[in-house]
């Protein structure tokens, strides 16, 4: 069946393959953000412990998710540039089932590992009893949920790699709008059903994700990305090698910065579990108001890869180059905004009481600073696309475990809440420089950096 959704990314301006992968892609992750506000919003008028919960666990499964995340970049940097390369179609398919298969086994091991051992990890980040059962309610249900996520995923990633972000953007948005609409009848009850609170919100999750996952699979299969292909198996060992080689750093990648913010948050729970709820309150804004550069670290993937291979390097790098522009000039207009609306921002999604505070605090100072996270998830993003996976894990790894997290409890022990806040701002600052450095010494970037004459070759993915 032929594929009417490929795009070619290898042609005509950058800026333009830029915008027509992340541009669609802004929808699809704003929906998904839309989620966890959604479920922030309506747990916080069920009660302050359940807001708790979800301050709790929202970096836990982040975390979780970055298998997912890192699967999918596997699997884009080994399809696009396949792509790229002009392999045959068979070729194609086969690389996507290999990637599918392999999510599929990955993540219901992860499931079945988190489902008896949440209840010693919550307790570990000083969540109270209280919180504890109404945590209860909801990581059961979403473990359950997780190998559709992944599954989903992984065959966006196929979508993209030819690239076609629009559908797998609206795959996205399919799996939020369940899941947001169905939040409400699920937690409250509504007509014969009764109200359900935490395990409401968890339930709209994993019906908005099997919906989805059934819809990308039968769409990719309709468009020939996937499909029948001669000796499936052929080159399975090869394809996994391929897959994990970016899959496994990158996962580790991602799952640094929401790990990282787990210890964070425990640092935060010192303070108190109202700063806990305003911290993650904060965090869920902070996640909706990254959406165009996270969509711009999904749409950068595919251009790269298809660019590197088909030996195109100086249009990867053209849009290395024009993403980090677009992070240093919506971020400042980002933090204007922050810092004007921060209060009625965090109004939105807090309980009301002193947590919304804490919030508008996160948002005012961290804000100035988030066009360094833009940046140093861009370069992660182009890095994993042309197999230098490793080099964006040591970005993440630095970024938080050397400069955030230890700067964290230091300025929690020295300033209070305060203290944690300057420590994002100096992580995301540093971590901007670190992803310029990483990716001028990676061949992505033409541009000098202060302090490096020279690439960098010793690391290598």
């Amino acid at each position: 069946m032929p594929n009417t959704k490929k795009r070619d990314l290898t042609q005509g301006p950058v800026w333009v393959a830029l915008t027509a992968m992340s541009a669609p892609m802004s929808f699809g992750i704003f929906a998904v953000i839309a989620v966890g506000l959604a479920d922030a919003y309506f747990l916080g008028k069920v009660s302050a412990n359940a807001l708790a919960a979800v301050g709790f666990i929202y970096p836990v499964i982040t975390a979780i998710t970055s298998l997912s995340i890192g699967l999918s970049a596997g699997a884009n940097a080994t399809l696009s540039q396949a792509v790229g390369r002009e392999e045959t179609e068979d070729d194609v398919r086969r690389l996507g089932l290999h990637a599918i298969g392999l999510g599929m086994a990955l993540s219901a091991i992860m499931a079945l590992l988190l489902w008896p051992s949440y209840p010693i990890l919550f307790s570990a980040m000083g969540a109270s009893d209280e919180v504890l059962g109404e945590i209860a309610q909801y990581i059961p249900i979403w473990a359950l949920s997780f190998p559709f996520l992944v599954v989903m995923m992984i065959t966006n990633a196929v979508f993209r790699a030819h690239g076609d972000g629009a559908t797998s953007a609206a795959i996205m948005v399919l799996a939020a709008f369940f899941g947001i609409a169905l939040n409400p009848v699920l937690i409250f009850g509504w007509g014969p059903l009764p109200e359900l609170g935490t395990l409401g919100a968890a339930l709209s999750t994993l019906i908005g994700r099997v919906i989805a996952m059934a819809a990308a699979l039968w769409i990719a299969w309709r468009r020939g990305m996937l499909g029948v292909c001669g000796k499936v198996l052929d080159g399975l060992v090869a394809s996994v090698r391929q897959v994990l080689n970016v899959g496994i750093p990158a996962a580790f990648s991602n799952a640094i910065n929401p790990a990282g913010m787990a210890l964070v948050t425990a640092a935060v729970a010192t303070v108190g579990e109202t700063t806990v709820a305003g911290f993650g309150a904060a965090s869920r804004i902070q996640s909706f108001a990254l959406v165009p550069l996270m969509a711009l670290s999904s749409g950068i993937g595919p251009v790269v890869g298809q660019n590197w291979g088909a030996e195109k390097r100086d249009r990867a790098q053209t849009a290395t180059q024009q993403a980090f522009a677009f992070c240093l000039v919506y971020g400042l207009l980002l933090a204007v905004v922050l810092i004007i609306f921060a209060e009625t921002l965090a109004s939105w999604v807090g309980s009301g009481g002193e947590d919304v505070g804490y919030a508008a605090s996160y948002l005012r100072i961290v804000g100035l600073s988030m066009f360094g996270y833009g940046v140093v998830v861009v370069a992660n993003a182009a890095m994993n696309a042309r197999d230098k996976a490793l080099w964006s894990l040591s970005l993440s790894l630095s970024r938080i475990f050397v400069i955030y997290l230890p700067l964290a409890w230091l300025g929690v022990m020295v300033m209070g809440y305060t203290g944690i806040l300057f420590a994002a701002v100096i992580a995301n600052l540093l971590g901007a420089w670190g992803g310029l450095v990483a990716t001028r010494s990676t061949d992505l970037v033409r541009i000098d950096i202060p302090g490096i004459k020279t690439p960098l070759r010793k690391l290598d993915a």
